[in-house]
């Protein structure tokens, strides 16, 4: 094929050659010729990849329909209901709400309802109607906390300065001061994108502790003080883990730290950043619940609490134990479920690492009420919340308010191109190119992002209304039925099970907890060396 391929190029190249000399407009096609044979030798001749190597310049369509996959199969391969990690019925959703644009169905739904899965809300004869102006408001703060914080149902979840653009946390930020709800910073520390609109902002301090850290890398108190002392500051969340990459630390190369990234997370310019696996400032159940009780007095009294993607439960029951014998309880915990997203992870964690969100939720849940302890802290769930009805879920299985990352990325007008990891994302939601940057206009994708939040809101209460509930502290797992394998339909009760309000306080304790119970400590993440049992 290499030898047929270079035939055909040089005997092109004589007859244009020969055809020029007696006609000059041949002398163009003559030098597109000499560059297409020079790229011809060159595959020939290079080692490393054996498709150009065999096939020159025929080899390079391979990489060229490999570059532009995700655009051929999103536009014309996937069904409405197939794509992921979002279908395209989810996407429109999104894009209709964020733009106020008729976001009601033709013709019926098209998903199959007698698959195995399929689940849909109990509603009653007795319904009625609720709008935007019934949505409640969730107060957040424990018998610690002297600044509490009333959130509302659904927020911006954790996205750094870094990983997204500085437009587009400007944009989130703006539609959360537009729409009277959070934005959660992420892990990259508070950056001036943050400050400059003045939306309610929740500082999340993970392993790397930007924006509270000193020379060495270690939190550093005063610097946070300072930094929670922002009236823009309304809580506090300590990351442990997160959904896409769970016990995953990371480095950000040296050349991504602009002088903007160095100043909002305390670090050098130009020099590699590392963000740890793990926390250095504790190391038990107990010593977390110390800090979780300083940082609220370092921050005036604001919420503080914690995120993580839940991995053994033996941990989660540790500091549930902590939080008794230590009377420091954090004001809120937001789950992250494994099939949370990010700008870039290993596909083996993405895939394999994390539990997800729904069995999360209800562990945490009947942990705390085990424990006695859910009634002085909110669950907040993260992952993959696009619509109003998985509001609906996550607050029946046990959550208090939700927060989404992707369907407000969608919002600001990502096209789900999965290119956050390359800095060339399409539309400058998730690069630091000042070219594509320039592409998000930010009082557009603001207003865009405040009205898909509100109009999901106003989905969730019309959901909550068709179902003859006036609040979402009435959801249960009840109302949500499933049809299961075997085609038979239970609710999410029947799939979940629940635990008695202090049933883990004293012996005997629930079966389905018994093992994480004993094998559980206050004073250790490890597990207590008993009876071989799942932790």
């Amino acid at each position: 094929m290499r030898t047929l391929i270079f035939s055909i190029l040089f005997a092109l190249l004589a007859l244009c050659a020969v055809t020029a000399l007696a006609f000059p407009v041949f002398w163009a096609p003559f030098g597109l010729l000499v560059i297409l044979a020079l790229m011809a030798t060159a595959d020939a001749i290079q080692t490393k990849r054996a498709v150009l190597r065999n096939f020159p310049l025929i080899g390079r369509m391979r990489y060229l329909f490999e570059a532009i996959r995700p655009e051929i199969n999103q536009y014309f391969v996937e069904s409405n209901t197939d794509g992921v990690p979002f279908s395209r019925e989810q996407r429109s959703l999104v894009y209709q709400r964020a733009k106020g644009q008729l976001d009601t169905v033709p013709f019926g739904t098209q998903q199959d309802v007698y698959a195995d899965g399929y689940e849909w809300l109990a509603h009653s004869i007795q319904a009625f109607h609720l709008g935007i102006a019934d949505a409640p408001r969730v107060l957040i703060g424990g018998p610690e906390c002297t600044q509490p914080y009333d959130a509302a149902l659904l927020n911006v979840s954790a996205m750094s300065f870094g990983s997204l653009s500085s437009n587009a946390v400007e944009a989130l930020n703006k539609g959360a001061k537009e729409g009277d709800f959070y934005h959660n910073t992420g892990e990259g520390a508070i950056s001036s994108y943050h400050r400059k609109h003045g939306g309610d902002l929740v500082w999340q301090i993970g392993t790397g502790y930007f924006g509270c850290r000193d020379g060495e890398g270690h939190f550093d108190p005063q610097s946070f003080a300072k930094g929670a002392a922002d009236p823009q500051v309304k809580m506090i969340e300590i990351k442990l883990s997160q959904g896409a990459k769970p016990g995953h630390g990371g480095i950000l190369p040296g050349s991504k730290v602009t002088p903007e990234i160095a100043e909002a997370r305390g670090v050098p310019v130009g020099k590699d950043v590392l963000s740890p696996p793990g926390h250095s400032t504790f190391g038990t159940p107990r010593e977390l619940c110390n800090w979780i009780a300083e940082l609220r007095e370092l921050a005036g009294g604001k919420p503080v609490g914690f995120k993580l993607c839940v991995g053994r439960p033996v941990e989660l029951m540790g500091i549930a134990k902590a939080m008794r014998e230590t009377g420091h309880i954090p004001d809120f915990i937001s789950i992250d479920g494994g099939e949370g997203g990010t700008g870039a992870a290993p596909l083996e964690f993405s895939n394999s690492v994390g539990m997800p969100l729904r069995e999360a939720i209800v562990l945490t849940h009947n942990i705390l009420e085990g424990f006695d302890l859910r009634g002085s802290i909110r669950l907040i769930a993260s992952g993959k919340v696009v619509s109003a009805f998985d509001v609906v879920t996550r607050l029946a299985l046990g959550a208090d308010l939700v927060c989404s990352a992707r369907s407000m990325m969608l919002a600001l007008g990502c096209i789900q191109a999965r290119r956050c990891n390359s800095n060339d994302c399409p539309v400058g939601v998730a690069t630091q190119n000042p070219s594509l940057v320039a592409g998000l206009d930010i009082e557009d994708k603001a207003r865009r992002v405040a009205t898909f939040q509100r109009y999901t809101v106003e989905g969730l209460m019309e959901l909550l209304g068709a179902a003859a509930l006036s609040s979402p502290s009435q959801l249960t797992p009840s109302h949500i039925l499933r049809r299961t394998p075997s085609g038979e339909v239970g609710s999410l009760a029947d799939l979940h099970g629940r635990v008695e309000r202090g049933s883990l306080l004293f012996d005997p304790v629930p079966e389905s907890l018994r093992c994480a119970w004993e094998k559980s400590s206050a004073d250790a993440f490890d597990p207590l060396p008993v009876a071989p049992c799942a932790t």
